[in-house]
C-alpha cells in the first residue's frame, strides 16, 4: 500500500474557521475556471481528476501541433491551481466500482460536488460489425493516442490505406490532419449523412486539408447532390464555396493522401471478411427534408459500398455511464425545473425515477451537455455551474471545521493502493518535460505512461 504524507496537502494552510467546502471533479478548462470562481467567492475546492495532469481536453484533445494555444491555457492553469483555496488531486478515479464514489464524498462532508469530467463515454451507432477487433475505432481514442493520453498513447491502433470517418465536424477534420499528415493513408472520405451546407467544421480547420483535397471528387459530389439542395432551397455553389474558402491559406501537404467527402450518405453496416477484418462500409442514400426551419435526412434505401479498411466515427461522445449518476440521450439528467438556474440554464443533478433533484450535486461543461464547444464554451459554462452552486450554498450554513472534512478525505486516499498526485508535484514533471523537449529539439514534449510521470514525480 502506498503511504502517504498528509503535510503535502496543505492542511496547516486552512484556518480552523467556518468556510463553504466543495469537491470540483475534473480538472478541464470547465472543472478548472469553476473552481477558479468558487475559490475567489471564498469557497475552499478540491479537484479530483482522473488523469495525473490538469488540462482535460485542452490538453489532451487539441491538436498536438497547437503549441502557443497549449502553453497559453496552460500557464492559466498553473496559476488557478497556485491557490492556495484550491487543492488538487490527480490520479484517482470517480465512479461504480472506482476509486471513490460520489456517496463517499458526500459522507466526507463536501457541501456540494460539482462534476465537470466531461463526456468520458463513446457514442456509438450499433451497426453490424462495430465489433470488428481492428479497424473500427471510436475519434476519442484517436485523439488521446496521438496527443499521449494514458493508458491510450500506449494503444495499438490498426490504420489501413482507406479510411472512412463519419461525421463532419472540427473533430473530423483534426483525425483527417493526422491521417494524411502524420500516417499518411492513401484516401481519406467523410461521410455525411446531409449535404454540403450542412457541415460543422470551422473553415480554418481546412487549412491544414484543402491541398489534398480531391478537387475533381468534389465537384462530382456537389453535382450529384445539387438537386437535393436546390429543391428544399439550399444554394450548392455556396457550400461549395465555403469548402474551399481555406485554399488561400493552404499548408503545404507532406504526402499524397486524397480527401473527399460523401454526402447525403448514412452507414448501414462496417462489411467484415471471415478472419473479421474490414472489407468496406456499406452506406444508404439519403435525401433531405425541411423540419421546422431546419433540415433532417431521411434515408432511402439504395445502398453502396464504400472501398474502406478503417472506419473512425467521429460523431460526439457520451458521458460515462458508469459514474453513479442518472442517464437520458447520452448526458446526465438535469433537473427540468432547477432551483438555481444561471442565465435559464439547469446545472443540477436530477434522478427521473423519484423526480427529484439529486441533493448537492451538479454538472458543468460537457459533463452537463457533451460535446458542445471548445475551450472558451467550456471555460464559460464551468463558471455558470459555480454560480450555481453559490446560490445553493447560500441556503446552508458554512462547514463548522473544514479540517475534519480533509482528514477523512486524506485518510481515505492515504488507503488506496496507488499513487497520489498532488500540485506540489505537477512542476517537477512539467520542468522534466521541458529539459526532455529541449534534449529532442522539439517545441514540445510528454510522457506518454502514468509510470514513466509516476517515476519522475519520486511517486514510484
Amino acid at each position: 500500500m502506498h503511504t502517504i504524507d498528509l503535510e503535502i496537502f496543505g492542511e496547516d494552510s486552512v484556518e480552523k474557521k467556518e468556510k463553504y467546502i466543495i469537491a470540483v471533479i475534473g480538472a478541464g478548462p470547465a472543472g478548472l475556471f469553476a473552481a477558479r470562481q468558487l475559490a475567489t467567492d471564498g469557497v475552499y475546492v478540491v479537484i479530483i481528476n482522473r488523469d495525473i495532469k490538469p488540462g482535460g481536453l485542452a490538453e489532451y484533445g487539441i491538436f498536438p501541433d497547437k503549441i502557443k494555444m497549449k502553453e497559453g491555457l496552460r500557464k492559466q492553469f498553473k496559476s488557478i491551481l497556485d491557490n492556495p483555496e484550491i487543492e488538487y488531486f490527480g490520479n484517482i478515479s470517480i465512479g461504480e466500482r472506482r476509486d471513490l464514489t460520489l456517496e463517499n464524498l458526500q459522507r466526507f462532508g463536501f457541501q456540494a460536488i460539482l462534476v465537470t469530467a466531461g463526456a468520458q463515454g463513446t457514442k456509438w451507432l450499433g451497426l453490424p460489425g462495430e465489433e470488428a477487433s481492428r479497424g473500427v475505432y471510436h475519434a476519442k481514442d484517436i485523439v488521446y493516442h496521438y496527443n499521449k493520453l494514458p493508458p491510450y498513447s500506449e494503444k495499438e491502433f490498426y490504420i489501413g490505406k482507406r479510411v472512412a470517418l463519419i461525421g463532419v465536424g472540427n473533430v473530423m477534420m483534426d483525425i483527417a490532419r493526422w491521417l494524411s499528415r502524420e500516417k499518411k493513408v492513401a484516401e481519406i472520405i467523410a461521410v455525411a449523412r446531409r449535404g454540403p451546407a450542412e457541415v460543422k467544421f470551422d473553415k480554418k480547420e481546412m487549412e491544414y486539408l484543402i491541398a489534398n483535397l480531391d478537387l475533381a471528387a468534389l465537384d462530382s459530389e456537389i453535382d450529384r447532390v445539387a438537386p437535393v439542395m436546390v429543391a428544399i432551397g439550399q444554394d450548392p455553389q455556396a457550400a461549395k464555396e465555403y469548402i474551399l474558402a481555406a485554399q488561400s491559406k493552404a499548408i503545404e501537404p507532406v504526402s499524397n493522401t486524397k480527401f473527399r467527402f460523401d454526402f447525403l450518405a448514412s452507414p448501414t453496416r462496417i462489411l467484415l471478411n471471415e478472419d473479421g477484418i474490414i472489407t468496406g462500409l456499406e452506406i444508404a442514400n439519403t435525401t433531405l427534408v425541411p423540419v421546422d426551419g431546419d433540415t433532417k435526412a431521411k434515408t432511402l434505401w439504395t445502398k453502396r459500398v464504400l472501398d474502406v479498411d478503417t472506419v473512425i466515427f467521429c460523431i460526439g461522445d457520451r458521458v460515462d455511464d458508469q459514474f453513479g449518476l442518472p442517464m437520458q440521450w447520452n448526458e446526465f439528467v438535469k433537473n427540468p425545473n432547477p432551483r438555481y438556474p444561471v442565465d435559464g440554464i439547469s446545472y443540477e443533478a436530477y434522478d427521473p425515477e423519484t423526480g427529484l433533484p439529486i441533493q448537492g450535486i451538479f454538472v458543468a461543461g460537457w459533463s452537463r451537455e457533451a460535446s458542445s464547444g471548445l475551450v472558451g464554451i467550456a471555460r464559460k459554462d464551468g463558471e455558470r455551474g459555480a454560480l450555481a452552486i453559490r446560490q445553493y450554498l447560500e441556503s446552508m450554513q458554512p462547514a463548522k471545521n473544514i479540517d475534519e472534512i480533509l482528514d477523512k478525505f486524506h485518510n481515505r486516499l492515504s488507503r488506496l493502493d496507488k499513487p497520489i498526485v498532488t500540485k506540489d508535484h505537477l512542476p517537477g514533471l512539467e520542468k522534466a518535460e521541458k529539459e526532455e523537449a529541449v534534449k529532442l529539439g522539439l517545441e514540445d514534449f510528454k510522457f506518454s505512461t502514468n509510470i514513466e510521470m509516476l517515476k519522475i514525480m519520486g511517486l514510484m
